[in-house]
């Protein structure tokens, strides 16, 4: 069998599950490998796959006899089936995080289920854990998105607009990869305040400072990297927020690693970043795979540890309303001993 569905059984068994229905599609594609509208059901002795007729080929084309999973055509599948697929089920999971409560109700119904009980994010949970594949597609996303940031260097002209770096970027990763792994931030001068800041008609100017967040997929896997450089020269008054940025960027690296805690090195950023007079507004860093933002979270309100083969960011910023902001990210390795920067481009100041 598919060792993650066999994985997926075996927790299931020591949770006293003898039944589960997974809807989340980005659980059914880490599962599966099957991209199509569907839900997934482990019952007792089978694993069924219900989706639309549409996508019946493609779900076939994308499954092996090793994965033994049972497709049906949801046009097939008929009332007595549904509430049949987990007769003699005491408990059958469900996705608690994902399902509304109107799809709650709904999954009672539809299967007639007795007791349909919470999962508490176990697939979520596993998949902070990467395996071989999984680190070798995010480490080609890092290496595309570092060659896509040396081009973005060369590229850029006082003169163009933000939107403009932004459509280049996306067209860069459009040509190599499965595209952006989200929507591409590119701020200058006063637009640098805003974390999450939306490219605009700003032109870069000279003595401009820049901050660029980007990163793309590759095999569905994501890459996460940000830089802040600068036009012509940096201005002094900037100087001594991006070091300070900088250290503490360079000095969570060297604490991540196997056993950390998320909750205490967001703390020693954020204390480091009081003591000279400034707030750490967001956290610290999340972790990344088939999703951009997904667990562990490093953050004050997470008491996660880093565990061996975890990916995650490390993105201290500071950001001073109305006037500027600094942010340096990059994608890492948890391993037993430390951590591996996936993404390497400079850090020190970059000036174009």
């Amino acid at each position: 069998m598919n060792p993650k569905l066999q994985w997926l059984r075996n927790t299931m068994s020591s949770l006293d599950l003898q039944g589960l229905i997974i809807s989340n599609p980005v659980n059914i594609k880490y599962l599966t490998n099957i991209e199509a509208e569907g839900v997934l059901l482990l019952t007792r002795k089978e694993n069924i796959y219900i989706t639309d007729g549409r996508y019946i080929e493609h779900v076939h084309s994308t499954l092996t006899l090793y994965d033994e999973i049972i497709v049906n055509d949801i046009n097939s599948v008929s009332k007595d089936d549904y509430e049949n697929f987990f007769m003699f089920c005491e408990n059958v999971g469900f996705e608690e995080n994902y399902v509304t409560y109107a799809g709650y109700k709904e999954l009672i119904r539809k299967y007639k289920i007795n007791n349909l009980v919470e999962t508490e994010h176990i697939i979520e949970k596993q998949r902070m854990i990467k395996d071989t594949d999984e680190i070798s597609n995010i480490k080609k996303a890092c290496e595309i998105t570092d060659d896509c940031f040396s081009y973005i260097l060369s590229y850029i002209r006082p003169g163009m607009t933000e939107k403009q770096i932004a459509e280049e970027i996306e067209e860069y990763y459009k040509r190599r990869t499965d595209g952006l792994a989200f929507d591409t931030i590119v701020a200058s001068g006063e637009n640098t305040s805003k974390p999450h800041a939306v490219p605009t008609d700003r032109k870069i100017q000279e003595q401009d400072i820049i901050t660029i967040d980007m990163g793309c997929k590759v095999n569905g896997y994501c890459s996460d990297m940000t830089r802040t450089f600068f036009v012509g020269s940096v201005p002094e008054m900037i100087k001594p927020v991006y070091d300070l940025v900088l250290k503490n960027q360079v000095q969570t690296l060297e604490e991540m690693k196997d056993g950390a805690s998320t909750r205490m090195l967001t703390k020693m950023v954020e204390n480091d970043f009081k003591l000279n007079g400034h707030s750490l507004i967001h956290s610290l860093g999340h972790g990344l795979g088939m999703e951009i933002h997904e667990a562990p979270y490093v953050s004050y309100r997470s008491d996660a540890q880093l565990r061996d083969n975890m990916v995650v960011t490390d993105e201290p910023g500071i950001y001073i309303p109305g006037k500027f902001g600094v942010r340096i990210e990059d994608t890492v390795q948890i391993t037993k001993f430390g951590c591996i920067s996936l993404t390497k481009s400079e850090k020190n100041y970059i000036i174009i």
